[in-house]
């Protein structure tokens, strides 16, 4: 017991130093401000998605189905990763072990399955523009359901193996972590034993969310952009391009920093700190930001309110 006890103090330290932006302290608090904006516009604008399309019939489709679960997806991340602004405000920079842990667990289910669902999210717009006719057969509501629940649990699976493998390694007391959060390729750079099974993983892992997810979304919108171009009117390609260019938006900044972040050499010591603020608190406020149907949403349910209102007062 007692040596079982030694080797669990030396694989897996009490608490996690992160280092974040140490290196850069003039910008913790201007950074401070930015992200703190960011995630109450996030927690608003992602909050209201999903309450404004289980009210609002016109919302009621599969194309606001798969936001809502992208954005239950973008809260998760926040919340996740919300420790980052308690690292930036003061001098205190630890985290205890279990909940570096935890995190580590929670954004690697909940990265993986957005990389996934917007993999599905950009097959819904390749049917909605190319197979309109068929687009309610495709997509039905059970087809919907079945695909975001693959999403989740391939997310889960991954996330159950990643972060697993990464739990057993050997850290020697290692504890300063360079990120600015738990996440498990930063973990797996503190290991001072073989790390060539968790580099395998993470390389087998990235493979249907690094590479096969981006390239359905590539294949997809190669698609959708030969079915526009085909359109006689210049406003009906507007208003076709106009529902993908916020998944577009999300697929560039999510899919880029991402993979640079995961496919790198294992030896690469480059910092990805700010690249990975691209992908896990700007990206989740394009939609929040961008979407014209969530906010002439808002418009009617704040006009219904005043005008129920207005008949109280008479």
């Amino acid at each position: 017991m007692q040596v079982t006890t030694e080797r669990q103090n030396v694989s897996f330290p009490d608490t996690f130093v992160l280092v974040g932006f140490s290196d850069h302290p003039w910008l913790e608090m201007p950074l401070f401000g930015v992200l703190l904006t960011s995630y109450i516009f996030t927690m608003i604008g992602n909050s209201s998605i999903i309450v404004l399309s289980l009210v609002e019939p016109r919302l009621q489709t599969p194309m606001y189905f798969f936001l809502d679960n992208l954005s239950l997806l973008d809260l998760c991340v926040t919340c996740t990763i919300v420790p980052l602004l308690v690292n930036l405000w003061g001098p205190e920079k630890t985290v205890a072990s279990w909940s570096c842990i935890a995190q580590a667990y929670l954004f690697h289910w909940t990265s993986c399955t957005e990389s996934a669902l917007l993999a599905v999210m950009a097959f819904d717009r390749y049917v909605a523009i190319c197979c309109p006719l068929r687009y309610v057969l495709i997509m039905h509501l059970w087809a919907c359901v079945w695909l975001a629940a693959v999403c989740w649990a391939s997310g889960l699976a991954n996330s159950l193996v990643q972060a697993t493998l990464t739990l057993y390694l050997t850290l020697c007391a290692k504890n300063t972590l360079d990120h600015f959060f738990c996440e498990v390729p930063a973990l797996i750079k503190l290991a001072c034993s073989d790390t060539t099974t968790n580099d395998l993983s993470l390389a087998l892992g990235a493979i249907p969310f690094g590479i096969v997810s981006p390239l359905t979304v590539l294949i997809s919108y190669i698609f959708i952009a030969r079915a526009v171009l085909k359109l006689p009117s210049a406003e009906g390609r507007r208003k076709a391009l106009s529902t993908c260019t916020s998944h577009l938006l999300v697929v560039t900044m999510y899919f880029g920093p991402g993979m640079y972040t995961y496919l790198q050499p294992p030896g690469n010591n480059t910092q990805f700190e700010f690249l990975s603020l691209f992908y896990c608190v700007f990206t989740p406020l394009i939609y929040t930001l961008r979407n014209k149907d969530v906010k002439e949403a808002w418009k009617k349910v704040l006009a219904s309110q005043s005008k129920g209102i207005s008949l109280k007062g008479q």
